[in-house]
């Protein structure tokens, strides 16, 4: 089945949630294709892929392996330069937990193909703070961070630190990928910072964040360490880093 759109899936450790959120994401009316980042999956979650390509969805699923936990950022470069080489014009990051609602995808779509924006943010604090079953610990440290990005950088985007993301080709082949230098939380906002920078037009989308059902969740103190600094750095970017122009 052909597709305009790849969805990458960054996974250590979801084998409670990979085969139910490929069925979610497959069972959607518009046509996605699912890549698989897996760093080293000790539980099985590369197996479990491996069986469904295999079995059923061999035409619009696929799985790079990893050898040990290299950090989200890397994960989705590598996802970036492989949809890069290939025919999509959409590329999505998304989380393996139904934390990111798959129902959501053709809206983030919609947002870059229909209304003409380059990059569509699934966005929990747009309208309000959407998010349910998060400590209020954990709602509070995101909302802040979010607000910390736009008083240090001017940045207007509300939820910086989102995951939920949709990105047109041209923003990734224009972003110089080698020099993308965050990788944890801190990729993030890089990526949105950077888009805004070079002047593509960003587009939030309201959603609804859930906090993960199943499985373990991989946040840490470190990640939001390195965005507290991280962010610093993207300021001083800011005014002295030469931005590249827009690819048509």
């Amino acid at each position: 089945m052909e597709s305009d759109s790849i969805v990458i899936i960054p996974t250590y450790n979801e084998k409670e949630n990979i085969e139910k959120i490929i069925r979610a994401v497959f069972g959607l009316n518009k046509p996605f294709h699912i890549l698989v980042i897996d760093d080293g999956s000790p539980d099985g979650t590369a197996q479990i892929v491996h069986h469904l390509m295999k079995t059923e969805f061999a035409d619009r699923l696929f799985i790079i392996e990893r050898s040990g936990k290299l950090g989200l950022g890397t994960a989705y470069i590598t996802g970036f330069k492989w949809a890069l080489e290939r025919k999509y014009e959409y590329v999505f990051e998304m989380d393996a937990d139904f934390s990111h609602d798959p129902h959501d995808l053709p809206r983030l779509y919609a947002a870059c193909h229909d209304d003409g924006n380059d990059v569509a943010v699934g966005s929990r604090y747009v309208s309000g703070v959407n998010v349910v079953n998060w400590p209020i610990g954990r709602v509070l440290m995101s909302y802040f961070a979010s607000r910390y990005v736009q008083i240090v950088t001017g940045f207007k985007v509300h939820d910086t630190t989102a995951g939920f993301v949709c990105y047109k080709r041209r923003v990734l082949q224009t972003i110089p990928l080698d020099l993308v230098r965050f990788k944890g939380y801190a990729f993030q906002i890089e990526m949105k910072f950077t888009s805004y920078k070079i002047g593509f037009k960003i587009k939030e989308v309201p959603v609804i964040f859930v906090n993960r059902r199943e499985g373990t969740s991989k946040m840490s103190g470190g990640i939001f360490g390195e965005a507290f600094f991280g962010v610093m750095r993207l300021r001083l970017d800011g005014w002295f880093r030469k931005y590249p122009k827009i690819k048509e």
